[in-house]
């Protein structure tokens, strides 16, 4: 295996292991302090997991050395897979949109906010973290997928920031006359985070689908490509 090859895997299995990390964290400390956006922060992190492992076995399949690279079959792969992931995100965010939608017109919600805050911060960073190495070691082996994986990254840390100003602002309600409207703070940066973000997983799978038809139409430019 190249050493391309090694890095890349390396990559994306270091978003595997990032993805179930902060989707148990989310998931579990959304439950207990009763946040819906971290609940949406730890289910967005719990659906890249899922796409990261469709993403490995992707990577583990177009480096087999039987496989032929030339095919168009085989270059459609990358693209493909991203359409998925793609698609499955913006799916995610129209869920969360109208999960937090039910949540305003169900008078808001209660949360620790100290608690909250703690998560952010760990969230941002560590979300940033994970996005930053991801893109600057993808730089050097030019892979779709890796790609994919920080713009998947990117996306959750600003999740994670919107998280963590939905909280500062829930708090800061909290100390004033208009305590009554924290309660809106949670559902409310879903809201926000949900109309954003699907923007992102829209784009990717628009210029995915124009690489698979592009393959589709003229599969004789793949054998060309690898030719140089």
């Amino acid at each position: 295996m190249s050493s391309s090859m090694q890095q890349e895997r390396g990559l994306l299995l270091l978003s595997t292991v990032s993805s179930f990390t902060f989707a148990i964290l989310g998931i579990v400390l959304g439950s207990l302090v009763g946040s819906l956006v971290i609940i949406f922060d730890g289910a967005y992190s719990l659906v890249s997991l899922a796409l990261t492992m469709l993403s490995l076995g992707a990577a583990h399949y177009l480096h087999k050395p039987e496989i032929n690279k030339d095919s168009s079959q085989v270059a459609m792969i990358a693209p493909a897979v991203i359409t998925i992931k793609g698609s499955v995100i913006a799916l995610m965010c129209i869920w969360s949109f109208y999960s937090a939608i039910e949540a305003i017109l169900a008078g808001g919600r209660d949360i620790n906010a100290g608690v909250a805050l703690a998560f952010g911060m760990i969230s941002v960073v560590g979300c940033y973290g994970t996005y930053r190495y991801i893109k600057v070691k993808s730089r050097d082996i030019s892979s779709a997928l890796a790609d994919a994986e920080a713009k998947q990254w990117i996306m959750d840390t600003v999740i994670s920031a919107s998280v963590l100003m939905g909280f500062v602002v829930a708090k800061i309600l909290m100390m004033t006359q208009y305590s009554h409207l924290a309660v809106y703070a949670d559902p409310t940066m879903v809201i926000l985070a949900s109309i954003y973000f699907i923007i992102v997983p829209v784009k990717m799978v628009r210029q995915a689908i124009g690489e698979l038809m592009d393959i589709y139409s003229h599969p004789d430019l793949v054998h060309a490509q690898h030719v140089k």
